[in-house]
């Protein structure tokens, strides 16, 4: 078991919708990589690709045996309707957060925030490296 681990996650989609991909990485309280996700994910909007990629990297936490999250994104978007302060219209959308809500109730406990793009470099970069290898 792994007790709290910080999440971050991004997606990428060049053109709205077109060629999406997912990356998230997974770290232990002394800031050690514990998982990676660069993955490719066919056509989508960026709005899905966000909450893929959250949803993608919650579930390997979870598989991991991670019992608390913290999670970053550069998404505010999907970080305030997360934390239902915004409604989510698309049901497209509406499913993917349900899966979110889900499984963040897997964990102990949970954070979500919001932060500068500057500040999610390494989950861009691994969503970028799966747009650039398909």
């Amino acid at each position: 078991m792994i007790g709290r681990a910080a999440i971050q996650t991004d997606g990428a989609s060049r053109r709205n919708p077109g060629p999406a991909a997912i990356g998230g990485v997974i770290r232990d309280e002394r800031g050690n990589v514990l998982a990676e996700i660069s993955e490719a994910i066919g056509i989508a909007t960026n709005n899905v690709a966000e909450y893929k990629a959250l949803v993608v990297t919650l579930a390997k936490a979870r598989d991991l045996g991670v019992r608390a999250v913290d999670v970053r994104l550069d998404s505010e978007l999907i970080v305030r309707q997360v934390e239902g302060r915004y409604r989510t219209k698309k049901p497209e959308l509406r499913k993917l957060l349900s899966q979110v809500q889900r499984l963040l109730t897997s964990f102990e406990s949970h954070t979500i925030g919001h932060v500068p793009r500057a500040q999610n470099r390494h989950a861009d970069a691994l969503a970028n490296r799966a747009l650039d290898a398909r």
